[in-house]
């Protein structure tokens, strides 16, 4: 191909707000600029829709906020000619089949990257939108699959449904910019009076989190006011411990994660979970909190138990693991050192920014 690449990039969500694009590929947007690739993104849904779209109510407005980035897909359309590659993350729309996609690879012949970081061929529409549950389409992954010049993968679970429907399958894993935004920082690090067991994520999430109840009950119990628990997310859960809740934030991610000790991700094992790619993990992991997570999906393979992490599956694993890092600061330390090194070597912008360029030759 001669000359100065074109990429138009399809999104779901405004630039810059959504964890799974943001760390998907926006951080990688420069590095293909450095290398004279142009890029042009679209998201679907404006930035207005976006901030009421998983709150209850305001009916209307997320139905014209719908409505109108199924026009700005239509018009979208007309600029295809000038593009060599399509990246669709996740889905063109929202909702109903996906004939964007099919226009793009069967009318105007172009070449889509196909990126998707969870299982989203299986139903798991959140409480707040079930009234647009049965026009998500799950059924168009398989499609879009078929039709694709290359697919993107979060973990190999993913990949290994994929495959079902096309060769050109690339594990593009989930990576942490860690010279730029996850950094560990002395000067940011709380120093705290209590060891901090915290948990960041969003309000879907919220339900794996209560799985975890009894056990920091019983470490409330045990350790009094030795502890405490950090909720970073963007609604507070209904638990019965007492919690510090902080509302999620661009701007004050990084340092509201640092005031965690030990950082964890309980995960259910079912196959929406195995489809996850370890994203807490690795954000506590690459701040040098110690991490603690189910040995579900892709956390088997992020984590090396006892070295770089702790993986648990029992309520009594838990329990004794978190115990063992509440009373041994050492180890702590120990394990988040060793969780930024396999960040930093593996699950990195660096260490990934070549695979992820490789999807456009």
């Amino acid at each position: 191909m001669h000359g100065k690449k074109k990429i138009i990039i399809i999104s779901p969500y405004p630039f810059g707000e959504a964890p799974s694009q943001r760390f998907r590929f926006e951080q990688y947007l420069d590095h293909l600029a450095g290398r004279g690739t142009e890029v042009t993104v679209k998201p679907f849904l404006s930035l207005a829709t976006w901030r009421i779209l998983y709150q209850p109510g305001n009916a209307l407005k997320k139905a014209m906020g719908v409505a109108s980035g199924f026009i700005n897909r239509f018009f979208v359309l007309f600029t295809l000619p000038r593009y060599d590659f399509v990246f669709v993350h996740r889905e063109a729309t929202p909702i109903g089949p996906p004939v964007f996609e099919w226009i793009v690879a069967k009318i105007f012949r172009k070449k889509i990257i196909y990126d998707f970081d969870d299982a989203i061929w299986l139903p798991n529409t959140s409480s707040e939108n079930k009234i647009i549950a049965w026009l998500k389409w799950h059924g168009k992954v398989k499609s879009i699959c078929r039709w694709s010049y290359r697919i993107s993968c979060g973990n190999e679970f993913l990949a290994g449904f994929a495959k079902k429907y096309n060769r050109q399958v690339t594990v593009n894993p989930t990576t942490i910019d860690t010279e730029h935004l996850h950094q560990h920082s002395e000067e940011l690090k709380r120093k705290n009076e209590k060891v901090i067991i915290g948990w960041t994520g969003t309000h879907s999430t919220l339900l794996y989190l209560s799985a975890l109840q009894e056990v920091f009950l019983k470490l409330a119990d045990q350790f009094k006011d030795t502890i405490g628990f950090l909720i970073i997310a963007d609604k507070p859960p209904d638990m019965k411990i007492e919690f510090e809740f902080v509302k999620w934030s661009k701007e004050n991610e990084m340092k509201d994660l640092l005031k965690m000790d030990i950082g964890v991700m309980p995960l259910p094992d079912n196959d929406w979970a195995k489809g996850k790619c370890g994203f807490k993990a690795l954000q506590y992991m690459a701040l040098e909190i110690a991490t603690v997570a189910s040995p579900v999906g892709v956390n088997s393979s992020i984590i090396a138990h006892e070295k770089d992490g702790l993986l648990c599956s029992t309520s009594n694993e838990w329990y004794a693991a978190l115990s063992r890092l509440i009373e041994d600061a050492s180890l702590r330390e120990k394990i988040g050192k060793a969780g930024r090194a396999k960040v930093v070597s593996h699950y990195s912008v660096v260490s990934n920014s070549s695979n992820f360029l490789s999807l456009f030759e």
